[in-house]
């Protein structure tokens, strides 16, 4: 007994200290770059500090729309894999009619860092958003800000922070880290209340949303249960709008809704807009 106390808290000790380590997933191949889906795209690399106040290098890929456009889309990648895993989905944005710009978060790709924490890819998306502005010179209210997955969490983070943007798209997403460790037997052993300092906390964040959102998940998601997107739908209180894929998983939403998707999307972009003229007729 006293050695599995022992062992106990020694896997306690590690899941508080190496935790980014399991949410995490990055990986620094570049498996594929936009011409190769024939895609003008420009390398763009942003200034960030990390939490030791070291400067280091977040890198990502400018795709300019193929006609002139007032939509932008910040794209905000999955806790796996890097930007290059993500082209064809932003590809799919881009025919749609959107400047795409993606980022990695430090550790991923070819960023600088290592693991990122929770409070670094917040800031990561944060540059991002500030090089639109200050040197794309778009304007705030013609980003969406799209996050798939754990970029979800970050997406609402920056939306949150920016009320001014246009709307935000949360693909797949979870509640929070604390429900996804619950939903899986390993973890529900373990004091998660106390051990995790990475919470990514949707849920209990949309209640400071001030822009519009749109929730997309698939119904055969296995790495995160359906009904998680839809507790973070019926909570928001804001112009919103779903889309609910019945046979998508958690990576193919795009790619199975297809059609129904671009028409959701675009329900969406209108929803905004008319959500941005009413502010300005009550100025």
């Amino acid at each position: 007994m006293l050695l599995a106390a022992i062992a106990y808290l020694l896997i306690c000790l590690c899941l508080f200290f190496w935790q980014n380590r399991i949410i995490f997933l990055p990986s620094g191949e570049i498996e594929r770059r936009p011409d190769a889906l024939e895609l003008s795209y420009e390398d763009i690399w942003l200034s960030v500090l990390s939490g030791q106040g070291k400067l280091e290098k977040v890198h990502g890929w400018w795709i300019p729309a193929s006609e002139p456009t007032n939509k932008v889309l910040l794209y905000l990648h999955g806790n796996g894999g890097n930007i290059s895993c993500n082209v064809g989905a932003a590809a799919r944005f881009q025919q749609t009619g959107f400047s795409v710009l993606l980022i990695d978060y430090r550790g991923y790709g070819r960023s600088q860092g290592h693991f990122p924490t929770e409070l670094e890819i917040y800031r990561d998306a944060l540059a991002a958003w500030d090089y639109l502005i200050e040197q794309r010179q778009v304007k705030a209210e013609d980003i969406f800000i799209y996050g798939h997955s754990l970029g979800a969490a970050v997406g609402l983070e920056l939306a949150i922070a920016k009320p001014t943007a246009a709307g935000v798209i949360m693909e797949n997403a979870f509640t929070s880290i604390k429900a996804i460790a619950e939903n899986r037997a390993l973890y529900r052993i373990f004091p998660l209340n106390l051990i995790l300092t990475q919470r990514f906390d949707n849920l209990s964040k949309l209640e400071h949303l001030q822009i519009p959102l749109f929730v997309v998940y698939g119904l055969l998601d296995r790495t995160v249960p359906p009904k998680m997107g839809e507790m973070l739908y019926q909570k928001a209180k804001v112009p919103k709008k779903r889309l609910i894929v019945p046979d998508a998983g958690h990576n193919d939403v795009g790619a199975v809704a297809g059609q129904a998707y671009e028409e959701a999307l675009e329900t969406f972009i209108d929803l905004a807009r008319r959500n941005q003229q009413q502010k300005i007729e009550t100025l």
